[in-house]
């Protein structure tokens, strides 16, 4: 069985309300012998009684613990995997997940790690913040809340070591955010890092103000559905597979993986979002455009990979090989 396929049982052993809209589980096994251990800014997928699996980050203050802690928010928008976690979760829910994948993570090398958090992107962001503080490492960490009601954490995080450099920012408005974020990052040291993970639209303004200070290599971001790309190329291009044959047509608007499922290809899958990485294929020809969540960096550039849930491609032909 392949590290993406993996999976472990476990249970909930506490189910506690984080704020009104949303729900902090620990999960352990039910022997109580140890999960594996994870790196900071890590998901991992949970596989839901309903048939669903949805993706979350680790957010606990030891990577090296013996247990897990996700927080899950219910969302009007929810597909269904957080909307059963948030109302039916309880203490003794039994659950499988999978091993904790690490596409997301501190860069070793940077001398100062700026960390913004948007909403319930401060998860995986909260690790960081942890692992950062324990490790001695300069670090700062902004976190923007719809209201202080919102702020999951908010009195762990400010009764804690790393209140010293956190900063909580409720209600504020778009163009306050973008003030703020141009102001930190103009009063950044040199050789700075920046992570950031919370909604799109924070994402993208913070990414795109981070990479013109920063520089594209020095900024780190996560998300949990497919990247919104600007002025999306949506032209028609073909497929082929070197390993099985065949030619496929990719139209605008209907994604690779539907277009091979069509063609009766069997190619497994997950998330169909972009974020889990079950459905990715090795690239043996062509230029891949890649609107995954899943894909570090340094492999986007690389052009190896591909997750054909949600990425297209740039050349007229790509060829694919399933045998990653």
């Amino acid at each position: 069985m392949s590290a993406l396929t993996e999976t472990i049982d476990v249970v909930v052993n506490e189910a506690a309300g984080g704020t009104h809209d949303t729900r902090v589980l620990q999960l352990a096994r039910e022997d109580g012998t140890p999960l594996p251990a994870y790196r900071p800014g890590a998901h991992l997928d949970v596989y839901l009684p309903n048939g669903l699996v949805r993706q979350y980050s680790l957010c606990g203050p030891n990577a090296q613990a013996s247990d897990y802690r996700l927080a899950v928010k219910r969302s009007s928008e929810s597909r269904g995997g957080s909307e059963w976690l948030f109302n039916h979760a309880g203490n003794g829910t039994q659950l499988r997940i999978g091993m904790p994948r690490h596409a997301f993570g501190v860069d070793e090398t940077a001398k100062h790690h700026i960390l913004v958090a948007g909403g319930i992107g401060v998860t995986p962001i909260l690790s960081m913040a942890y692992a950062l503080q324990a490790a001695g490492k300069s670090y700062q960490f902004e976190y923007f809340v719809r209201s202080d009601a919102d702020a999951v954490f908010r009195a762990e995080i400010m009764g804690s070591s790393l209140a010293g450099q956190t900063r909580i920012y409720p209600a504020l408005a778009p163009d306050a955010v973008r003030e703020r974020i141009t102001d930190l990052l103009s009063a950044s040291k040199a050789q700075s890092h920046l992570y950031v993970c919370g909604p799109a639209a924070l994402m993208q303004m913070t990414a795109e103000l981070a990479r013109g200070a920063l520089g594209d290599g020095n900024v780190h971001m996560e998300a949990f559905g497919p990247l919104a790309v600007a002025n999306a190329d949506e032209r028609e291009f073909t497929v082929k597979l070197n390993t099985r044959g065949g030619v496929v047509t990719v139209p605008p608007g209907k994604s690779v993986l539907a277009c091979l499922r069509d063609a009766g290809h069997e190619i497994e899958s997950s998330c169909e979002v972009g974020v889990c990485g079950t459905c990715m294929m090795r690239v043996v020809e062509g230029e891949p455009d890649h609107r995954d969540s899943y894909l570090t960096d340094d492999e986007r550039v690389a052009g190896t990979y591909f997750i054909p849930c949600v990425s297209r491609s740039k050349s007229p032909v790509l060829v694919l090989a399933s045998d990653t």
